[in-house]
């Protein structure tokens, strides 16, 4: 019989996480080869504790101090532990497990993350923004402590199950769907809502992914991502535009080859290979790709006047490390203020890269790398400063 995983799940309540609890509450039922240790939410306490009674949890914790009293009623004679604030979501991914799902959005999942790094356990990563943030750091803690990086972002997990020969690489390329703006023009993106802006055709993501699936910001943290994640130097990473999500991403190889994973738009898929890695386990649930009754599968390259974040990204890139964490942090503010309706769509990219250029100039005095994580919340914390100071400007 197989040894049961023991399994921490930080974002319970958001797109990823309700995926993952579907297939960890199936697997639990069918066969016993999971176990839930801790569930983490931001705010929404009832759903919470519904996932910790389904799921057994032993730990919960809620980000949100004053849905605490809410939670420990809820679950009161129960026999799962409750926490909340920063202590409570540390402590819920330092508890004992074989692998910590990450699924909270955002440069607020590197503290947790890191501290299930430091326990050694396998991390599915479906949160980009604490590889983007802290780079190699995050990497050298992954390979000091045996932690392994299993990506859960479609695209990454997509070439993490068809790369076998890095050095033998010429291309990573990563698909894009095109957002809900692909055939949208620049000037009808300059008038865009957050209603039309989160209205993804194809996936299921919450508001924050979906403005930056919109804008291709989602795309440029994933190249940045791909970067860290594969080693792989930023002029052998190339984003490939293809509306009907089916093939994932590709890799190309030096004899010809090109490696593709496919499968239909359903994050199911990636997240069951990064629980069952490294092997596979059934999902019953996922609908099965059919070729011939879809037909057809096009490909058209990024229009980068109109999704200008690709080019800032690998701009980014080239500044050092900081600049990533920069991008990243500028574009949470800038997206925020967006679906607040403070500014308009297409000054998201326009803030990110206005505020990229003013650290580049040196005028903050920043222009070396972070040495240490707490030089990355600092750094991170001073630009979401900026970024504020620059919108209401």
């Amino acid at each position: 019989m197989a040894q049961t995983k023991r399994v921490s799940l930080l974002g319970a309540t958001g797109s990823i996480g309700n995926s993952t609890l579907s297939l960890l509450k199936q697997r639990c039922d069918e066969m016993p080869d999971f176990k839930v240790v801790s569930l983490t939410a931001q705010k929404n306490v009832e759903a919470l504790a519904l996932a910790a009674i389904e799921t057994k949890a032993e730990f919960v914790a809620i980000a949100d101090d004053a849905k605490y009293s809410r939670l420990k009623e809820l679950l009161h004679g129960s026999d799962t532990e409750v926490g909340a604030g920063e202590a409570g979501l540390n402590d819920a991914a330092a508890r004992e497990c074989d692998t910590l799902v990450s699924a909270i959005t955002g440069a607020a999942a590197l503290r947790p993350t890191l501290e299930g790094v430091k326990q050694g356990a396998n991390i599915a990563l479906a949160n980009k923004e604490s590889i983007v943030c802290a780079g190699k750091l995050f990497l050298e803690a992954a390979r000091k402590f045996n932690s392994k990086i299993l990506p859960v972002d479609s695209e990454h997990n997509a070439i993490f199950q068809v790369l076998d020969n890095e050095k033998r690489v010429e291309k990573l390329i990563l698909t894009a769907s095109g957002g809900p703006f692909r055939t949208t023009s620049l000037e009808e993106m300059k008038l865009a809502t957050p209603e039309q802006a989160v209205a993804h055709p194809n996936w299921s993501m919450g508001a924050k992914i979906s403005v930056d699936s919109a804008s291709m910001m989602n795309k440029s943290l994933e190249l940045i991502e791909a970067h860290y994640l594969f080693e792989m130097p930023q002029e052998k990473i190339d984003v490939l535009i293809h509306p009907q999500s089916i093939i994932h991403s590709l890799v190309s190889y030096d004899d010809g080859s090109v490696l593709a994973q496919l499968g239909m738009p359903d994050m199911c898929t990636p997240i069951s290979y990064a629980l069952s890695w490294p092997t596979r386990m059934p999902v019953p649930g996922v609908e099965r790709l059919d070729l011939g009754k879809i037909g057809n599968l096009s490909f058209e390259r990024p229009d980068l006047k109109k999704f200008k974040a690709l080019e800032i990204a690998r701009q980014a890139l080239e500044m050092g490390s900081w600049g990533p964490n920069v991008f990243n942090a500028v574009n949470e503010i800038a997206v925020e203020a967006f679906l607040k309706k403070r500014i308009g769509f297409i000054d998201i990219t326009s803030t990110t890269e206005k505020v990229l250029n003013r650290f580049a100039s040196n005028e903050f005095g920043i222009m070396t790398d972070p040495v240490n994580f707490d030089d990355v919340f600092e750094l991170d914390k001073q630009a979401r400063r900026i970024a504020e100071e620059q919108i209401q400007a």
